[in-house]
């Protein structure tokens, strides 16, 4: 059963940030989970630090502080109805340690975070701090981007967010079968229907279409447990291609709302920048990810 008890949502004030933040109070507020709103100050030293009375630099960092925990505030408002207020915190830093460090030490079940990263295969980083966050975040994390159809609802009371379409991604491996845990809770939750993809990238060149995906839409039936179905609409799916592409390319079709992913180990994205099918997809798709680290 998943249990999102403490969700993190790190801020830069950005559009990329308001949305992810529409995210983190909705699953926050399904999940009745604590919510922390993360603001960290990068506080770099002006070039006339040296000749500076010690005085002045800390009077400085103070009115930072506080213009940032003003800041916070305002970003933090919501209607009234919409369920406890998130606790919000400013810290100083490099960003991507601090969000690190905070999840660690408060047991943080779930980070949500905007991404600056832009569109297209010549761009490498995803932006520099959601991507280091998600090489080494021991907790599943919620990467946001810019989507192609909004289905985020600001300004009105409730759920500003409505998922009607899920889909999760599965090489029939341990990690894919925790990741299908995850889409499964999240479907019944917000009651939408939920697609189980898999991609076969090598077709045999002596069989025919219909043979070789047959099997593999059985053994999709098989792994999804019976008392899921119940839950939510459950609808399997076989594709022949490059993974990343199919999985970009379904989910563009079917306009899913967010996609859901397994990544092996804690640097399962170390192993390389742009070669990851689940780098891949937050970079390049058309929806937020979840990528559930296992």
């Amino acid at each position: 059963m998943l249990r999102i008890e403490r969700v993190l949502c790190p801020v830069d004030f950005s559009v990329f940030s308001a949305r992810a933040y529409d995210y983190a109070l909705s699953l926050a507020r399904h999940y009745q989970g604590k919510l922390f709103l993360q603001h960290v100050i990068e506080w770099d030293l002006p070039v006339y630090a040296y000749y500076a009375p010690d005085s002045y630099l800390i009077e400085q960092l103070q009115q930072i502080r506080e213009d940032a925990s003003l800041q916070l505030q305002e970003f933090a408002r919501r209607p009234a109805d919409y369920g406890s207020p998130p606790e919000l915190i400013v810290q100083e830093g490099a960003p991507a340690r601090t969000i690190l460090c905070f999840t660690e030490l408060q047991k943080v079940n779930l980070i949500v975070m905007g991404s600056h990263g832009l569109h297209g295969v010549d761009r490498v980083a995803l932006g520099s701090v959601a991507e280091k966050v998600l090489r080494k975040a021991s907790c599943s994390v919620l990467v946001v981007r810019n989507p192609v159809h909004s289905f985020v609802n600001p300004g009105i009371t409730g759920d500003p967010i409505q998922l009607r379409k899920l889909l999760v991604c599965t090489d029939f491996s341990e990690c894919s079968k925790t990741a299908l845990e995850h889409a499964i809770s999240i479907a019944a939750e917000y009651r939408a229907d939920l697609s189980v993809l898999h991609v076969l990238e090598d077709m045999p060149a002596s069989k025919d279409l219909r043979s070789v995906t047959q099997p593999l839409l059985a053994q999709l039936e098989q792994a999804i447990p019976a008392e899921a179905r119940g839950s939510c609409t459950i609808r399997p799916v076989v594709r022949v291609g490059k993974p990343y592409l199919e999985i970009i390319q379904q989910a563009a079709e079917a306009e899913t709302d967010a996609v859901i992913m397994g990544v092996r180990g804690r640097n399962a994205l170390d192993l390389a920048v742009f070669g990851s099918t689940t780098h891949r997809v937050i970079q390049l798709g058309p929806c937020p990810v979840l990528a559930v680290h296992v």
